[in-house]
């Protein structure tokens, strides 16, 4: 099995490291969007830097980085493990991505991406709990930082109940943690109050 993890993860990291968000936008606004707003490539920076469908065609490849080496992993190499260790590492290479000096976006789209490809009915119920996060709140990164935890305790209690592959609870786990470091500084400024809201930031210079 070594070399269909290191095959797979070597896919992931790849995959992972495509920018999408810096390509788009780039495509549509002339610029490094890293140079604004949160700093980052995601999702959420591409809506605050270059507006709304620019946003969805970088979540659609952000998602697929994680989706793509979770189904190769289970229907290439029929492994649960290698399918988990090649989203894993596609979630590393979208945070430190080699195509991008290592300067990706915090991991959200493309952790969910690998929830996609493991157990995509599980993953149905996760854009759920985004939203009711969201919508009251118009705060992104608050999905982010309590949404990521409860989705992976879900896919927990789908390995301990449902008989669920351990080796998903364990991706989700990783993701979550990854996840939750690199929203550190979002954390902090969710308890002094002072996080963008939806739709705010995009202008300011870039604070990481």
């Amino acid at each position: 099995m070594i070399w269909e993890l290191l095959a797979n993860g070597l896919i992931g990291y790849l995959l992972g490291s495509v920018p999408f968000g810096l390509v788009v936008g780039y495509l549509w606004t002339g610029r490094d969007i890293r140079e604004s707003g949160s700093g980052k490539t995601g999702t959420t920076n591409v809506l605050r830097t270059a507006g709304k469908l620019p946003a969805v065609l970088v979540m659609v490849g952000d998602i697929s980085k994680g989706a793509g080496p979770a189904l190769i992993g289970r229907f290439v190499f029929h492994s649960d493990v290698v399918a988990a260790f090649g989203a894993s590492l596609a979630l590393v290479g979208h945070v430190w991505p080699i195509f991008a000096g290592f300067r990706g976006g915090r991991g959200v789209a493309s952790a969910y991406g690998g929830v996609l490809g493991l157990t995509p009915l599980l993953s149905l119920f996760f854009p759920l709990i985004g939203a009711v996060l969201i919508v009251p709140t118009r705060i992104v990164s608050l999905m982010s930082v309590v949404g990521v935890p409860l989705a992976t305790i879900c896919v927990i209690v789908a390995a301990a109940r449902f008989g669920q592959p351990w080796a998903f609870a364990f991706y989700c786990v990783f993701a979550t943690l990854l996840v939750e470091f690199k929203h550190i500084p979002n954390i902090r400024r969710l308890a002094a109050g002072t996080e963008p809201r939806f739709g705010q930031g995009g202008n300011r210079p870039a604070t990481g």
